[in-house]
């Protein structure tokens, strides 16, 4: 194909709408649609049979995902910063704080909701990998959301290449590209929210479900990102990996060694 046959992003305004100074983006719509399915499926969950049984009303999910939701923002923020910015962020410390440039890291944001699972199951006085288990459902979507704001943003573009479907993005030059924002939406939203969803209906030793989850976000990460264009001032590290690669290679491991654990263990059904 030549270069002309390809598709072109469509350059779409990150902003949706201007009311006043606040400025409604694309970006910030998707973590919205996110929040909203946890909401709704989260709800549908604590209706359950064996979720009901551990506990799980609609009212202590409701607190749950109050502050799991704020892991992910300020997890995200201070993630991007320290996985991939750290160098400039010792030159200047207060670009922690500059939101307005944009900067999110799925794996800052996990280890943020792990965070505050933790202090919840404390709290409540449940096990951390049983909270995880019910959690871990609910994030596939929220992700997926996110990866179709990338692409509506026209950022985090994919490796050049001659595939039929490659696109051009004009931010990212002329040659076209992987659109892996669209594989990272199917794998990581789609397809892992039907694998978990699908798996999660019946009990399971408590740690399976989010052992699954590690392994299938860690499986669907690894896989694109041969396929996403690595950060330009990281490049590809140790075995020509990139660092999403060297960042969700130790969750397939963690994965495995949870379920394997649990199946072992038969760490009380989540009955």
């Amino acid at each position: 194909m030549t270069q002309t046959e390809y598709m072109v992003h469509p350059s779409i305004d990150p902003i949706i709408v201007s009311i006043g100074p606040f400025d409604l983006r694309w970006y910030g719509l998707m973590y919205l649609v996110g929040f909203l399915f946890a909401w709704w499926w989260g709800n549908r969950q604590c209706r359950m049979p064996h979720y009901a049984n551990q506990g799980w009303t609609e009212k202590r999910f409701s607190d749950l995902l109050f502050w799991a939701f704020m892991g992910v923002i300020l997890g995200g923020r201070i993630g991007y910063v320290l996985f991939y910015q750290f160098d400039y962020f010792l030159q200047n410390p207060l670009y922690l704080f500059d939101i307005t440039s944009g900067g999110m890291s799925f794996h800052g944001g996990m280890l943020g909701v792990i965070t505050v699972l933790w202090l919840f199951a404390a709290k409540t006085k449940q096990s951390l990998l049983a909270v995880g288990d019910f959690i871990a459902p609910l994030v596939p979507v929220g992700l997926g959301a996110g990866r179709i704001g990338n692409f509506i943003n026209g950022e985090l573009w994919g490796r050049v290449t001659d595939v039929p479907w490659a696109m051009i993005f004009p931010a990212a030059g002329p040659l076209p590209r992987h659109p892996s924002q669209l594989y990272q939406a199917a794998l990581e939203g789609v397809v892992l929210f039907i694998v978990l969803a699908l798996y999660s209906r019946k009990p399971r030793p408590v740690g399976a479900i989010g052992g699954l989850f590690l392994i299938g976000y860690g499986l669907a990460r690894f896989a694109v990102e041969y396929a996403r264009e690595p950060d330009s001032h990281l490049g590809l590290l140790t075995f020509g990996w990139s660092m999403g690669q060297w960042l969700s290679a130790p969750m397939i491991v963690v994965g495995a060694v949870l379920m394997l654990l649990a199946y072992k263990n038969k760490n009380g059904a989540n009955a």
